[in-house]
């Protein structure tokens, strides 16, 4: 129990790493919260910073979740199949958690999209593949990364209990409780959608 109780406060802290925020003032001298959608994420990285540091932050970010999800396999002798998979599906909620709610960065964080491919990469990388090839139709389609975010969230319970028949009761909760953070998360972001005051993605154009 002890173990357990650790390895989810280590996701929530490796989750918690805000890496947009110490790479935006150790490069640039600038909190990235105070610039572009004051987002601590990879989408605003792109905007605020340009290509280079951007896809080092959305790298960073998915390993952050990979990390959370396997974590839990290092020990994986000590449960049954079922059990281990509960045991990664809490530590990856803690570190999706983390990053939204970073304790290193007064509990103002991203929107857990890159790190929740992460986690998916980490349980089912069938599952990851699918889910992204649908965010980049969305986003190559409509150029909003927002967009391609909330239709991958609420297709990914169905893509993993369709598509890729994780029919556990626990995957089912797990795939439904994800895409609803993910959902929570760009709440703001819907709003400006419905008004047209959105702003679409382009990584080869750097905002200052």
């Amino acid at each position: 129990m002890m173990l357990y109780f650790l390895f989810i406060v280590i996701s929530y802290l490796v989750g918690s790493i805000p890496v947009a925020v110490w790479i935006g003032k150790k490069y640039r001298g600038i909190d990235i919260r105070e610039h572009g959608s004051q987002n601590a994420g990879a989408t605003n990285t792109f905007r605020v910073f340009g290509q280079k540091l951007g896809w080092i932050v959305l790298t960073l970010d998915v390993t952050k979740g990979f990390f959370a999800s396997i974590l839990p396999l290092f020990i994986a002798d000590n449960y049954s199949e079922n059990q281990l998979l509960l045991f990664q599906l809490v530590t990856s909620l803690a570190c999706i958690i983390g990053h939204v709610f970073p304790i290193f960065a007064q509990f103002r964080g991203g929107k857990g999209v890159a790190s929740s491919l992460g986690i998916i990469i980490g349980i089912n990388p069938v599952s990851a593949a699918i889910s992204l090839g649908i965010f980049m139709i969305i986003f190559l389609l409509f150029k909003f990364v927002s967009l391609g975010a909330i239709v991958t969230a609420i297709s990914y319970p169905f893509v993993s209990f369709f598509l890729v028949k994780e029919d556990t009761h626990v995957m089912i909760i797990f795939s439904i409780l994800l895409g609803f953070l993910i959902i929570i998360s760009h709440r703001k972001n819907i709003k400006r959608l419905i008004n047209g005051e959105e702003s679409r993605m382009n990584l080869s154009k750097r905002k200052s």
